[in-house]
């Protein structure tokens, strides 16, 4: 995590009182700051107390007296009072001449204001002409186009100001960074649990959830990630680079939040439930571009059986998966009992999803749930170095090559999703099942 960040920008109190830092990532512009809470910063003590420094650094110079600030304008006066106070003591009739042409430029610039206000127009009445004679600026109608109308009225009155210099620009090439900070603003309002950042040539997708703890999937993050996989499915995207922030890359299913819904009503809840994992591992299944992802930490549960799904995995050094189902008291998912086997084995296979055995990247990497492993300080460099690559390869190349390996696993896979989701639909409506839930939580409460 730490190795991804490049420094704090700012800090604040989110609605719940709770401290979030502004960061800024490397390899990206200001863009593309982000607010993570303090707990995803654990890590990252060093850039926490630098902005902390500066931080009170600036606080302190804001709060000196203002008789002892020095500025150009001060120095100015001060030593303007001192050469008028020199020529007063010195030169009585200097004075006097002051005087006379301090009127006089008195007069000059009364005449010269009477003038500006008799032949120019005010500042509203050019706003009120330029939008008459030309209506929204491009960007408002940009912002309109990709349902941001929100934000109209405040930007307008700056818009139309401006309006005239765009104009006088009409022939230059159109900025591509205004599309991009549309894109950014649509991102930063559509997702709570995500962050979704477009680059050139694909997608980047980060789970960063709000709504649950470690990045885990409840049926609101599920439904963001699929939201942003169909929008790359439609756009220029030649593929998309999932990864997470913090030190967790995904600890699989949200339980918390299972146990609230199925203490209601078991068997509409668990019927909800498995209707969502099911349409969540679909995505995964049916997605036609290259899905690459990078895993800088923890996988555990679905968060690892996904994986196999994917195209290619790359992971930190630090990474480790596991898939403890039992443990949880609950049966596989994600196509695991497919994929799992066919990829490692089936030894390898029912020791991980029976036993829960934890593998570390290296050894995921030697069963082949890993493509490469990389050492944590240039994990995000390497990542995007490969990223690139694969970005400027022919779109149509990308997406028949994936086509032709995956022909003959389409459908057994949505078979396999399907038998999954009956059994875990099964044992969450059952009392047993709902029992196994709770002791594990309570055997993680009793662990903090």
């Amino acid at each position: 995590m730490c190795s991804e960040v490049e420094r704090i920008v700012d800090k604040r109190k989110n609605k719940k009182g709770k401290t979030e830092y502004l960061v800024r990532w490397k390899g990206y512009d200001s863009e593309d700051d982000t607010w993570e809470p303090e707990q995803h910063l654990v890590n990252c003590e060093e850039y926490i107390h630098d902005f902390n420094r500066r931080h009170t650094e600036k606080q302190k110079e804001s709060t000196l007296p203002r008789t002892n600030r020095t500025s150009p304008n001060n120095a100015r006066k001060q030593i303007s009072r001192s050469t008028n106070s020199n020529f007063s003591k010195t030169s009585p009739k200097s004075l006097v001449i002051g005087k006379d042409h301090e009127s006089k430029n008195s007069q000059l610039f009364a005449a010269s204001q009477k003038f500006r206000r008799n032949t120019a127009p005010s500042l509203s009445n050019r706003k009120n002409m330029d939008l008459a004679k030309s209506g929204t600026s491009p960007f408002m109608d940009a912002l309109t186009a990709n349902g941001t109308t929100n934000i109209q009225t405040s930007v307008t009155g700056v818009t139309a100001g401006k309006r005239k210099f765009i104009d006088d620009r009409r022939d230059q090439p159109f900025d591509k960074r205004l599309r991009f900070s549309v894109r950014q603003t649509e991102s930063a309002y559509r997702y709570r649990d995500i962050v979704v950042r477009k680059q050139d040539g694909f997608t980047h997708i980060l789970l960063s959830t709000k709504s649950s703890e470690n990045n885990s999937l409840n049926p609101e993050v599920m439904k963001e990630v699929q939201s942003a996989l169909s929008t790359a499915a439609a756009d220029d995207s030649k593929l998309v680079l999932l990864s997470a922030v913090g030190s967790v890359f995904c600890c699989g299913l949200d339980f918390i939040y299972f146990i609230r819904r199925l203490t209601d009503d078991r068997k509409r809840e668990s019927t909800k439930m498995a209707e969502a994992i099911r349409n969540f591992v679909n995505t995964f299944i049916q997605f036609k571009k290259p899905i690459i992802v990078a895993v800088n930490g923890p996988a555990i549960g679905l968060g690892a059986s996904i994986l196999p799904l994917c195209d290619v995995v790359w992971a930190n050094e630090k990474a480790w998966f596991q898939t403890p189902y039992t443990t949880f008291g609950q049966s596989p998912d994600g196509c695991s009992t497919v994929m799992f086997p066919k990829i490692m084995g089936g030894a390898s296979a029912n020791e991980m999803l029976l036993s829960g055995r934890k593998l570390t990247a290296q050894e995921a990497c030697g069963k082949g749930l890993v493509s490469q492993v990389f050492w944590p300080g240039t994990f995000t460099q390497e990542v995007m170095v490969r990223i690139k690559e694969l970005a400027s390869c022919n779109p149509v190349v990308l997406e028949e090559s994936k086509a032709l390996v995956r022909c003959n696993m389409k459908v057994e896979l949505e078979q396999a999703n399907e038998r999954e989701c009956e059994v875990l639909k099964k044992i969450w409506g059952s009392a047993q099942g709902m029992d196994s839930m709770l002791k594990y939580l309570q055997r993680k409460i009793d662990e903090f």
